[in-house]
């Protein structure tokens, strides 16, 4: 990124310094840095996207809900999920249903998808849990010992998500599961 008197400019757009000379556009990326600097152009790092999973707009300081939030109106009264009332079939409508509706947070989505990497890793032996207990034949314990383990990743990839108190310590979390 280069910055003219402390504002970012583009490389692709023409610019006026301050004591009024104007710049074509491409200027900036066909000078050379001690031509750049001559006219107080500076070189600085593009600043470090957050991630988008975690931050609104890849902003650090906006980042997204961490726990579920149960919705108030603007009086603070509960909100309720909505659902349609045939009743009257000239006249549907939509009601509140008698269930709050809650935002998901960070944590809520994270776990869900832990709990959606264990079903799709244990699926892949399911078939072999069913015959055994069909009593056609017993599954191998190697394979009863990976679901095991699958299981116990998943747990503790769950308590390590509710353990977390902001979104950062949740960003910079590492699952960890068994190797195939």
């Amino acid at each position: 990124m280069f910055m003219l008197n402390d504002k970012p400019i583009s490389p692709d757009s023409a610019f006026t310094t301050a004591n009024g000379i104007q710049y074509p556009a491409n200027w900036i990326r066909l000078a050379s840095p001690e031509e750049r600097a001559a006219i107080g152009i500076t070189e600085v790092p593009d600043p470090v996207r957050a991630d988008d999973r975690y931050y609104w707009d890849g902003d650090i300081n906006n980042p997204k809900l961490l726990d579920d939030r149960e919705e108030v109106d603007e009086n603070g009264q509960p909100m309720y999920v909505k659902v349609l009332d045939n009743s009257d079939p000239a006249n549907p409508m939509m009601v509140d249903s008698d269930k709050r509706l809650v935002t998901k947070g960070l944590k809520s989505n994270t776990i869900a998808q832990i709990k959606q990497t264990a079903g799709s890793m244990l699926a892949q032996t399911d078939w072999m849990v069913v015959r055994a207990a069909e009593g056609i034949k017993p599954a191998p314990a190697d394979v009863l010992a990976k679901r095991e383990a699958i299981r116990a990743a998943s747990n503790a990839n769950e308590a390590a998500v509710l353990a977390c108190t902001t979104v950062a310590e949740l960003a910079a979390l590492q699952m960890t599961w068994p190797a195939e």
